[in-house]
């Protein structure tokens, strides 16, 4: 089980500033707002602080607008709603945190070829659930979400969008529990970042062939090809150590999906 509160609790309290503006083209008179600045959670989505922007700049988009699906951009880039903010952040932003991140805020125009809708909370939280799901099949062959109530799932999703540390981890606890006969999950639940694209994934062991804890070294090794070699992780914004064991990652930096999120770095052979 996770041991090190004081890092649970620091990955928690992890934040980004948020410079929100709006589409220019979507701005009904002349009057142009000023931006929105916001504080928000690396380990949040998107559409659980849309509420807040969307009534900033409400007032000044068409009537026939403000009722629509509300998407955002960097850059051009549509984000991807059901990322993790910090994943987003991590993928397209990883240089030049001297500023706040810059984001477009779209009230019209869905991408529908390049992202899904999560136009309410409830299709948000079905989606993180089913992920916590994934990754206890990964851990403990889903034995222990399957034990748990209705109320101790709805006590994590209510945890996590009202920033409740201790009710979140009260539960949360008993998925980072390593399985009886050992110390180590079953599989570590492990999504890989490369740039900008979409995310892939691969049955991870935790333990080598010789039975020791796998480092982010051994990861390394094993991820890389014959075209491509992978020289480094970033997750919440930090470059980890290639000597951290995956184990303890596992336990201490996933994001409340319980997933790890890493962006890999590749050295072209």
């Amino acid at each position: 089980m996770a041991q090190d509160r004081e890092i649970l609790r620091m990955i928690w309290e992890g934040q980004i500033a948020i410079c929100f503006q709006a589409d220019p083209d979507e701005i009904v008179g002349l009057q142009q707002p000023e931006n929105f600045h916001l504080m928000v959670s690396r380990l949040s989505y998107l559409p659980l602080v849309t509420d807040k922007v969307k009534k900033f700049f409400s007032r000044f988009i068409a009537n026939d607008q403000s009722d629509g699906v509300v998407w955002f951009d960097y850059n051009g880039i549509p984000l991807k709603l059901h990322y993790p903010i910090g994943v987003l952040h991590d993928l397209l932003r990883a240089e030049d945190d001297n500023h706040p991140w810059s984001l477009t805020i779209h009230f019209s125009k869905f991408p529908e070829d390049s992202l899904v809708k999560f136009d309410t909370k409830d299709i948000l939280e079905s989606f993180f659930m089913s992920c916590l799901k994934e990754a206890d099949v990964l851990k403990h062959r889903g034995q222990v979400i399957s034990a748990m109530q209705k109320k101790e799932h709805n006590q994590l999703w209510s945890g996590l969008i009202n920033d409740k540390f201790d009710q979140f981890w009260a539960v949360n606890r008993r998925l980072m529990e390593p399985g009886a006969e050992q110390d180590t999950f079953k599989h570590i639940p492990i999504r890989f970042y490369e740039e900008d694209s979409a995310y892939m994934q691969k049955l991870i062991s935790p333990l080598t062939e010789t039975g020791q804890k796998k480092t982010l070294h051994d990861l390394l090794i094993e991820i890389s090809t014959p075209v491509r070699n992978a020289v480094g992780f970033r997750t919440h914004g930090i470059d980890v150590h290639c000597d951290t064991q995956l184990q303890w990652m596992s336990e201490h930096l996933s994001y409340p999906d319980n997933f790890l999120h890493l962006l890999v770095f590749y050295e072209n052979v």
